[in-house]
């Protein structure tokens, strides 16, 4: 960051300039006159509000087209345009900006829902570099305060006019482009690594369970029914959920697809596989251990003693219970129908050095699983840190220094 210090300090000594948006660009909206069918089978590229939302640098290779005739005037989006999302359900999603940072020799088109500014002069500021400046928190907060509504909100193009924006020059943001590019690519790197880490660990996990699980025909087979009790929890009403933990909520509660959230008394304790009986992810399987509460939508399964529980867990995960759901517009289990369901009865000492070896599998997979996301965000905090300390200027005119500054106008004083 010296290095830059040195540069604000020798270009613009008296700080670096801000503009509103008003004074240096123009807004322009997205698609209009559009229906559905000119979507159906478009012959130009169709930048979407995803694409927008979801990028800071705007994705150009994508599949999304729109029907536009060739004399019809839509605005296309141009190199070095931002882009921005025109609405949302909550202020602080408003306004999410993209910047087409690459050339094309395709036409971009926006959708109604986004709008584009672009700079009167394509070469006051880099593109590499407004892609951090609006994404800055400074600048998420002023696009923030231009969005009004209540059920819905909608940035206003009028008040937009009023952002400010600081203008370094261009060897200055050339410089903070690198030190921020580096920050995204490792981080890039480094999620592809742990997330290619993660699913070799899955597949050899799930290889080696199919192994381990794949019985001889000389293993007895019995019907779930004679082996296990199953019994689905109880409805609770979905205020007395809360979707974290407190003094007052201690107790974990699991519906069909896991935990739900935290109640405050529990209905279960012990350690149990549990089936998830309703939705399309039915057949999932979790496993509770302690105090609990199970929804009615969770199947609590005990073994008779033919099973270990945690052997149980392994065996109906690998079962795929998922392919016995019933059909319809809400996929769901019958207890009844799982009972009847045929699985291996390996002796308890078989299964004890099986349960050995799965767990030791899913607990490597459960540490890089809540390590992938942990990492991921401390390298998001770190770069967004940076930007904003890189982006964070004094404006023109200002005597507030750093100190820095200070201490190289004093040197320069004396010498003279």
């Amino acid at each position: 960051m010296s290095k830059i210090n040195d540069l604000i300090f020798n270009l613009c000594p008296t700080g670096v300039p801000f503009h509103r948006l008003g004074d240096i660009g123009t807004f322009y909206g997205g698609l209009s006159g559009k229906s559905k069918e000119d979507f159906k089978d478009g012959n130009a590229v169709f930048i979407t509000y995803m694409n927008v939302y979801s990028n800071m640098e705007l994705q150009t290779d994508v599949t999304d087209r729109v029907r536009v005739g060739d004399n019809e005037k839509q605005n296309t989006v141009q190199y070095g345009d931002v882009l921005f999302t025109g609405s949302s359900e909550t202020p602080d999603e408003c306004g999410m900006s993209s910047v087409l940072t690459t050339h094309t020799e395709e036409k971009l088109y926006l959708n109604s829902f986004c709008f584009g500014y672009r700079f009167a002069d394509p070469d006051m500021l880099l593109p590499g570099f407004t892609k951090h400046l609006f994404r800055s928190s400074e600048l998420r907060a002023q696009i923030t305060r231009t969005a009004s509504g209540v059920t819905r909100f909608n940035v206003s193009k009028k008040r937009m006019e009023d952002v400010t924006i600081p203008v370094p020059p261009v060897e200055v943001q050339r410089e903070i482009v690198q030190i921020l590019d580096n920050f995204t690519e490792l981080t890039a790197e480094l999620t592809a690594e742990l997330t290619a880490e993660l699913t070799a660990r899955k597949k050899q996990y799930e290889y080696y369970r199919g192994e381990l699980l794949s019985f001889d025909v000389d293993i007895p087979k019995k019907k779930l029914g004679d082996t296990c009790d199953m019994k689905a929890g109880k409805a609770i009403p979905s205020e007395m959920i809360s979707t974290e933990a407190s003094a007052s909520n201690p107790i974990k509660c699991f519906g069909g697809n896991g935990i739900r959230g935290y109640v405050k008394e529990a209905n279960q304790h012990g350690e149990y596989p549990l089936i998830g009986r309703q939705g399309a992810l039915c057949g999932n399987v979790n496993y509770a251990t302690g105090d609990f509460y199970a929804t009615e939508h969770a199947v609590v399964v005990t073994s008779n003693g033919e099973y270990s529980q945690r052997f149980l867990y392994h065996l109906l995960t690998f079962m795929d219970l998922n392919q016995y759901k019933s059909a319809g517009a809400q996929p769901g289990l019958s207890v009844k129908n799982l009972m009847e369901i045929s699985a291996p009865v390996p002796s308890l000492k078989i299964q004890d050095k099986i349960v050995k070896v799965l767990d030791n599998f899913e607990a490597i997979c459960s540490d890089l699983n809540i390590g992938l996301p942990a990492e991921i965000e401390a390298r998001k905090k770190q770069y967004e840190f940076y930007r904003d300390q890189l982006l964070t200027f004094v404006a023109t005119g200002n005597t507030i220094l750093t100190d820095r500054q200070t201490d190289r106008q004093t040197d320069r004083q004396t010498d003279r």
